[in-house]
């Protein structure tokens, strides 16, 4: 059950794979958003300049039935004038075809925004096979695109039935009329037709546009096993980061453990916790931790300090907070000079000892560490919080 699971397209479409699809060029598309776009283009441009080309078009319409006897005895003026002829009709209709191709243009973008990629316009041999055709034929998105071309064409049918039954009378009065009067009159009712019609494909366009998005994410739709392989290729293999992880955890181990011959003193809980501390008078402001380490990386900071020489004192308290609150390579914590100050001067004392001789000097037993740096005492403080 798990594994079926696994396989069903339950999770929401990533970022990544939603860029993906946008660039091979599968977005959401709707051909009702496009057609009502070129509508409403089509008849703002007329209305705005509806006047102009008809005058042009009625001047290109006069021209060409105007009789010439060049034209009927000479049929070389012919083919120059049916040139000249179209040029008119040609530059009287192209502001309403540039209005018509940037509608075709800029209506995808309001679905889309901008989107230009050749991905789409490969050649695939899976469209040739005739099996997948018949599939796609007979298939659910078939049965619904044809659903909505007869839902459509009842729609904006009906409406526009309707708009000429509502003006049966104005239609019938276009007879009686003179020409001067009605064709003023049946362009008004065909405007009153295009108004109609246009809403009634508003309506269509906004049952469309968000079917188109829902069946364009439900497309895209990934089963869990493809989240985590995508999460794989995005932010890498979970073991490969792991194991690198590993690595460089070793690389910085074996680096501090290099710098633990080096050090001035190793200061222990005496089991738990081992701090390598090193100072030098030139170049340093205060001490800095070398090395630091619990349990087993304690004890081996031991056994190197004791291979190389290097002092081991047991201070506990110390030996906590300097764990806790400083980092390799750092300088001590001001609160804890005095205290680190006192070890080192130790240290020195017992150098001159081992090197001269003389009274051997005492370890330092009562250092001074400050109480709300030490963890043992933060832990007591919660122990006993819990307790109340």
């Amino acid at each position: 059950m798990a594994e079926e699971s696994d396989l069903e397209k339950t999770e929401q479409p990533s970022l990544q794979r939603l860029e993906k699809a946008r660039e091979e060029g599968q977005v959401a598309r709707s051909r009702e958003l496009t057609t009502f776009v070129l509508l409403l283009a089509g008849g703002a441009g007329l209305w705005l300049m509806g006047s102009t080309i008809a005058l042009k078009l009625v001047k290109v319409l006069r021209d060409g039935l105007t009789l010439d006897k060049r034209l009927t005895y000479d049929t070389e003026y012919l083919l120059p004038h049916l040139h000249v002829l179209a040029n008119d009709a040609l530059l009287a209709l192209l502001p309403i075809l540039l209005i018509l191709l940037a509608a075709a243009m800029l209506s995808p973008m309001l679905l889309n925004g901008w989107l230009f990629t050749l991905k789409p316009l490969q050649p695939q041999l899976s469209k040739l096979n005739p099996i997948s055709g018949i599939g796609r034929m007979f298939s659910t998105h078939s049965l619904v695109e044809l659903l909505k071309a007869v839902a459509k064409a009842l729609l904006v049918g009906g409406v526009g039935a309707w708009a000429i039954w509502h003006n049966k009378d104005a239609v019938m009065l276009l007879m009686t009329q003179p020409l001067a009067a009605a064709i003023p009159q049946l362009g008004y009712l065909m405007w009153i037709c295009f108004v109609s019609i246009m809403g009634g494909m508003l309506l269509i366009v906004a049952i469309d546009v968000p079917f188109q998005l829902y069946e364009h994410n439900k497309k895209l739709m990934m089963t869990k096993e493809e989240v985590r392989q995508e999460a794989k290729e995005t932010e890498g293999n979970p073991e490969v980061k792991g194991r690198i992880r590993r690595m460089q955890r070793e690389m910085a181990q074996r680096r501090m453990m290099s710098e633990i011959p080096t050090a001035d003193v190793v200061v222990t809980n005496p089991t738990h916790f081992s701090v390598a501390l090193r100072y030098s008078e030139t170049g340093m402001r205060a001490p800095i931790v070398v090395a630091k380490g619990t349990q087993l990386t304690a004890a081996r900071i031991r056994e190197i300090a004791a291979e190389h020489g290097v002092p081991i004192l047991e201070a506990p308290p110390l030996a906590r907070a300097l764990y806790k609150h400083s980092e390799i390579g750092d300088a001590i914590p001001e609160a804890l000079y005095t205290a680190v100050a006192e070890v080192l001067a130790y240290i020195y004392q017992l150098r001159r000892y081992h090197k001269e001789g003389g009274e051997q000097p005492n370890e330092p037993r009562e250092l001074q560490v400050p109480a709300e740096l030490d963890p043992a005492n933060e832990a007591s403080g919660n122990i006993a919080g819990n307790l109340h």
